[in-house]
């Protein structure tokens, strides 16, 4: 019971991660990069996993999860989750400047207002 702690910890932190960066708005090239990073360890963690699989397991046994293929379920789980909030979030700003166009469209096919006499 003590082992699984590891992950439990590591789980909800991450989930924890996961809905602040939902709340927060949107970073630009920094928010870029952290997804870069992210996916690129990743990448590594998978090959890592493909060349040896006993080390997935070895890893799996240290943060408290009994098979490495549990542990990959986890990882793909919260690597899911990641896509969902990335989604989300570009979703929202391509939403906030479909906004700004149409309203700039609109004030520019408005017609002038009339004049005083």
């Amino acid at each position: 019971m003590s082992s699984q702690i590891i992950i439990q910890i590591l789980l909800i932190l991450a989930v924890a991660a996961m809905g602040w960066m939902m709340l927060r708005s949107p970073g630009g090239a920094r928010h870029q990069a952290g997804r870069r990073l992210l996916t690129l360890a990743f990448v590594v963690f998978a090959i890592a996993a493909i060349l040896a699989p006993s080390l997935l397991t070895r890893l799996a046994h240290l943060v408290g999860v009994g098979r490495g293929t549990d542990l990959l379920l986890y990882a793909l789980v919260v690597a899911f989750l990641f896509q969902i909030l990335s989604s989300f979030r570009r979703n929202a700003a391509r939403e906030r400047q479909i906004t700004r166009l149409a309203r700039r469209v609109a004030l520019n096919d408005a017609p002038p207002p009339p004049s005083l006499p």
